[in-house]
């Protein structure tokens, strides 16, 4: 009988339950410290379900009450319900486009009346982990063949694409960052070469004049042929790739880069990217520039976010000013601060100190996830663990490098800290999912 029903610890891994914890647990204070006004109470505050940090903790019960649900569940069930999942997923997704709300800008959210609302985008991210995972452990599957890549690149590929539809890029840009799972599965590293390559390419195109930067594409050719003069005598296909190459690169920044910056991205946010690198953006039409302005109105300059945040942080100094003591952060200076800028009220209620110390959490948090997913016997198990920790991985660095102003503003939320219940249930579903399969990692391989 035992057997049949184990107790919920077995196998548990405490130290990823713990960190969960904390980390919700700074979140909840967080958003109470930026949020909370001294004529309030704080015990009704908390119990009114009025605030956010109350809501929050609603979110956090909440939470807590499905990952011991997740605990009690057969992990076979995770693998036998992937691809029905990642169908709901993109199901939901598609619902976005008939009954979405737009929100700050963004067109993926779904209202269920005045006091839930549903992001897909964010949700997706769970179910592409699962059915990646699923793919990548398939006997059939040998991720050294073209097709096989191809399968697993568009699983992640086609909610991003409908996230960008729904105007959700900085959620679109998560769903890259599976490719780490899929280079820790054999995707060969000269592909993750290319993507930061034209990664850099694409920063070249913003900074230099393109006239100068192709002559320079154009003198990096010249250069490898003359360098590798002797293999092109012996072989002239690798004169024809290194033509190729060029070409491809002119056309990236030629054409491509200035199609993605006018016709896919909006102009504030291009606005953003421009501001990140230091440079002015000038709108290609009234409607870009009206656009622009209504943000403006809204934040009195573009780059406002990220001023105040920078603001808070460094008034934070060495050791903080203490809990709700802020001045930025407790008079509404950082807008958003209780979201996408969360991070800036730690800075400025616990400084370098304390915002050392929340980093290290985290950093503790994805060492301990991958250790995870190295002890795995599964292929599908491992898979989801690297998913698990790449996203958080990204989510945790693009959004500090937001707030310090060393990454454009794309507005993804800080793991388990930032407000949102779809963001809270969401990564800790994901975490806690990897608990139950790395509980029973001792079963036959699946």
């Amino acid at each position: 009988m035992s057997n049949r029903n184990p107790a919920i610890s077995k196998g548990v891994d405490w130290s990823l339950v713990w960190l969960w914890l904390i980390l919700c647990c700074i979140g909840i204070m967080s958003i109470f410290a930026a949020t909370y006004r001294e004529t309030d109470s704080i015990l009704q505050g908390f119990i009114s379900l009025k605030t956010d940090y109350s809501r929050q903790l609603l979110y956090f019960v909440m939470g807590g009450i499905v990952g011991t649900f997740i605990l009690l569940t057969d992990s076979k069930f995770f693998t036998a319900t992937a691809n029905l999942g990642y169908a709901f997923g993109i199901f939901l997704l598609l619902l976005v486009f008939p009954f979405h709300s737009r929100v700050k800008g963004t067109e993926s959210i779904i209202r269920f009346g005045t006091a839930f609302q549903l992001q897909p985008a964010d949700l997706c991210k769970l179910f592409v982990n699962l059915a990646l995972a699923k793919y990548l452990s398939r006997i059939e599957t040998d991720f050294y063949k073209l097709r096989s890549q191809l399968i697993a690149a568009a699983i992640t590929l086609i909610p991003a694409v409908l996230s960008i539809m729904q105007k959700e890029t900085g959620l679109a840009l998560v769903y890259f960052s599976f490719f780490i799972v899929m280079f820790r599965e054999g995707l060969p590293a000269a592909i993750l070469i290319i993507g930061f390559s034209f990664g850099v390419l694409v920063v070249a195109t913003l900074l230099v004049e393109k006239n100068t930067l192709a002559l320079v594409l154009t003198g990096i050719a010249a250069l490898a042929v003359y360098i590798m003069r002797r293999q092109v005598k012996r072989n002239r296909g690798i004169l024809f790739l290194i033509v190729g190459v060029w070409f491809v690169c002119v056309g990236v920044q030629r054409f491509v880069v200035p199609f993605v910056f006018d016709h896919v991205f909006q102009p504030y946010q291009v606005k953003r990217i421009y501001d990140a690198i230091g440079k002015d953006y000038v709108p290609k039409n009234e409607v870009a520039e009206e656009q622009i302005e209504q943000k403006k109105s809204s934040s009195q300059d573009n780059n406002y976010n990220v001023k105040q945040s920078k603001i808070a942080i460094g008034s934070g100094r060495v050791l903080g000013k203490g809990l709700l003591k802020g001045t930025q952060t407790r008079y509404d200076f950082v807008p958003e601060q209780r979201t996408d800028f969360i991070f800036c009220t730690i800075g400025e209620g616990f400084g370098f100190v304390g915002s050392s110390v929340f980093l290290c959490i985290y950093l503790v948090l994805l060492l301990r996830i991958v250790a995870v997913a190295e002890r795995q016997r599964s292929v599908f198990s491992r898979c989801y663990a690297y998913g698990v920790a790449s996203v958080f991985f990204f989510h945790i660095v693009i959004n500090v490098c937001m707030t310090i102003g060393l990454a454009p503003v794309i507005g993804i939320p800080l793991p388990f800290v930032s407000y949102g219940g779809t963001s809270l249930l969401t990564f800790t579903i994901m975490l806690f999912v990897l608990i139950r399969l790395d509980a029973d990692r001792q079963m036959v391989l699946r």
